[in-house]
């Protein structure tokens, strides 16, 4: 006889199964996140794209177009938050923007040697069908795993994505590296080109379990909330909680602490390549080290995981600021390729634990039926954090002729940032968004 308090097998097998499709995603998406943003169009960009600009100034144009990218989507992720929150559309809103995401990557095939205009605009294009469909990939955590296991789901699903970029990167490490010498009439520039392609197959393929296997949550709205016009009503529920933003004070501290060390940890993952080869890094060391820290980086991030169950969710994010802060010192004193490897080794023990974490940390403080809502803000203060971090690399390389004081000046951004941190009481947030949940109906 089962136990009162059993939950059915099958419930239990849909839920598990669930759980996997969903994290199925960041396997898919980060093809983008490896090949795309941090590894391979860096690098192509730099020397190919913008190869007839001066070193320094082709670093800062990458820069500017990654905050150019990141404003956008910063700007359109909380209204469409709302709206598939109003209309019970999360899945319909990310397939949207995965496949604008998928269609600019591939595209980016056609960027050739001085195009580096047209790769910035196929560029951005991507990344805000990237950024916007990790809004409604991220709302969809809350219902996908309960509370208790939060912070390990959202640890899995960075795992999954560090393994599944990493994979794919060593497949296009293979076509840049190897295969010109082994194929008669294949050369280096058309293998990257064609790396590009296989990141939007990829990227495409794997979101499907996400698709047929997790349910879109149920529909609920506030009482009294006009919702035959989704626009206005969520521009309306927008301005409701930004007026009543000082209701959710432990969020609204977690979200500011997050925005501020989330530059540090953005501007490293997004200018780390383009600084190396400023450096005059080989291209096999700085695509090999970013291969390196997704597979290294996948056990760590189920290991936070654990701690944060262990020491809270809090003070494991502590740790990974508190080695983020010696990782951006030491940046400042990097000159060989060995010391590049190092402090990617290094990079890949908290980069996947903050990330996590901090998702992780978002979710349990907001009222699920507002998931898409909130995380849209959460977005927002993501993408401003990778707008003003590389802007202000870009205009410190321009003005110092190289970039070792953007690197260095980092540092600020994870000091406050965990000072912040502080600030917040993760059960006060709990509570809160609970009683924000029991006022909805469905």
């Amino acid at each position: 006889m089962e136990n009162a308090g059993a939950i059915p097998v099958a419930e239990e097998k849909t839920h598990k199964q669930a759980i996997r499709a969903w994290t199925m995603y960041d396997w898919a998406n980060s093809a983008f996140a490896t090949s795309i943003t941090a590894a391979v169009l860096p690098v192509y960009y730099t020397s190919v794209a913008a190869g007839n600009l001066a070193p320094n100034i082709a670093t800062a144009y990458w820069g500017f177009t990654s905050s150019a990218s990141a404003l956008l989507a910063a700007l359109l992720s909380p209204v469409l938050g709302a709206i598939a929150d109003i209309r019970g559309s999360k899945k319909r809103f990310l397939t949207i923007f995965m496949i604008l995401g998928v269609t600019a990557t591939s595209l980016l095939y056609f960027v050739q040697s001085g195009d580096w205009l047209l790769a910035s605009i196929f560029f951005v294009f991507a990344n805000v069908g990237f950024a916007g469909s990790l809004v409604y990939y991220d709302s969809l955590l809350p219902h996908v795993a309960r509370q208790d296991e939060i912070d390990q789901v959202s640890s899995r699903g960075y795992a999954m994505g560090y393994i599944g970029g990493g994979i794919l990167l060593a497949v296009n490490l293979f076509m840049i590296q190897f295969l010109p010498s082994l194929v008669p009439g294949l050369d280096t520039i058309l293998m990257t080109r064609l790396s590009f392609v296989t990141v939007g197959i990829w990227w495409l393929v794997f979101t499907f379990p996400l698709l047929l296997r997790v349910k879109e949550p149920p529909r609920r709205f506030e009482v009294g909330e006009d919702t035959s016009r989704p626009v206005v009503a969520s521009l309306r529920r927008l301005g409701k909680t930004f007026s009543e933003i000082r209701h959710y004070r432990d969020l609204s501290m977690a979200l500011l602490s997050f925005w501020v060390y989330a530059n540090g940890i953005g501007t490293i993952i997004v200018m780390a390549t383009a600084y190396g080869h400023e450096l005059g890094f080989s291209q096999s060391t700085l695509i090999g080290t970013l291969l390196m820290v997704q597979f290294l980086a996948a056990p760590f991030a189920i290991l936070f995981g654990h701690l944060a169950k262990r020491l809270g969710t809090k003070k494991s994010i502590y740790i990974t600021l508190l080695v983020y802060t010696l990782i951006a010192i030491a940046g400042y004193f990097l000159y060989k390729e060995w010391q590049f490897w190092a402090l990617g080794a290094a990079v890949a023990t908290v980069q996947g634990g903050s990330q996590a974490l901090s998702r992780s940390l978002i979710g349990k403080m907001m009222p699920k039926s507002k998931s898409a809502e909130f995380y849209g803000f959460f977005s927002v203060f993501e993408k401003f954090a990778s707008i003003l971090g590389p802007f202000l690399f870009g205009v410190v390389s321009t003005i110092m002729g190289n970039s070792r004081l953007s690197i260095v000046s980092l540092i600020i951004f994870f000091v406050v940032g965990i000072v912040l941190l502080t600030r917040v009481n993760v059960e006060r947030g709990v509570a809160v968004a609970q009683a924000e949940e029991q006022a909805m109906v469905g």
